[in-house]
């Protein structure tokens, strides 16, 4: 493939910083391991992946600075889409706090652990309304951690907002083991008319069986979100370690290759590099 690789969602983590307090029983005990940048370079590079996109995983505020300081460590972090509390008064001052950090001018995003919150309508809140406003003023864009009960109030959320980019992560999470692509694909559909929302192809072999997925069984989901978004509004990620429940970097890489096969050489390189260019500026 030509053009320019970007991992546009990988995470890291050292359990000997803090706890990922949701790595619980025994289905997710393989993600109970320190996975740091030196686990995942050789990995990115055997690959030909030139820039990554580091994602927050926890709902604490001392996590995002120490993204960014890898950012500043690591040239092949080229973006981190940290955590700050929406709710708070304090947002604004907050962004430029930690863009102010070493690593800071990485900070390309925002993103909390939505699909945690019991209200549906959380994003829908007036004071996480105000907090979407100030990631927008401070020109980053918004990651959409999501399962399909919430892609409604997303797509109202992001109709509110119209001057802030939404990324939706790993296609808000389609049911691949447990049954068809509806209700999800309509609800795809509707997030996806808004001009200001793009998506991640990213996260499928987690939702699919981890130990007998086929490409075949990612095929249906990945063309919703190619023909409702556009190889421009969609963006390649490998939900690195969290893919490892189901399939090594390479092999992430390699069906998202497989899946887009039917693109011109221009359309992959948005896929691929383009869009998360564009959209977090990487």
């Amino acid at each position: 493939m030509s053009g320019r690789i970007v991992d546009a969602h990988h995470h890291v983590w050292d359990l000997s910083v803090r706890d990922q307090d949701w790595i619980t029983g025994p289905r997710l005990a393989p993600l109970r391991r320190d996975f740091l940048v030196s686990d995942l370079l050789p990995e990115a590079r055997a690959a030909g992946v030139d820039a990554t996109v580091l994602v927050q995983t926890v709902t604490v505020a001392d996590e995002t600075p120490e993204l960014l300081a890898l950012a500043a460590a690591h040239e092949l972090i080229a973006g981190v889409v940290g955590w700050t509390d929406l709710t708070s008064d304090g947002v604004a001052d907050e962004l430029a706090r930690l863009r102010a950090l070493p690593g800071g001018p990485a900070l390309v995003g925002v993103r909390h652990q939505v699909q945690a919150e019991p209200d549906p309508r959380w994003l829908l809140r007036e004071d996480v309304g105000r907090g979407l406003a100030a990631v927008a003023a401070a020109g980053l864009a918004y990651d959409l951690v999501v399962v399909p009960g919430q892609l409604a109030a997303a797509a109202e959320a992001a109709a509110a907002h119209p001057g802030l980019t939404f990324v939706l992560d790993h296609l808000g999470k389609p049911p691949i083991a447990r049954g068809g692509p509806e209700p999800w694909a309509a609800l795809v559909r509707e997030l996806a008319a808004l001009p200001n929302v793009v998506c991640k192809l990213s996260g499928m072999v987690v939702e699919a069986d981890w130990d007998h997925w086929r490409t075949d069984d990612l095929r249906p989901y990945a063309e919703v979100v190619l023909d409702a978004f556009g190889p421009e509004r969609l963006m390649y990620g490998s939900d690195w370690p969290v893919c490892r429940l189901a399939a090594t970097y390479a092999q992430v890489l390699d069906v998202a290759r497989e899946l887009t096969a039917g693109l011109s050489d221009a359309e992959r390189a948005q896929v691929f590099g383009g869009t998360a260019a564009r959209v977090y500026g990487v």
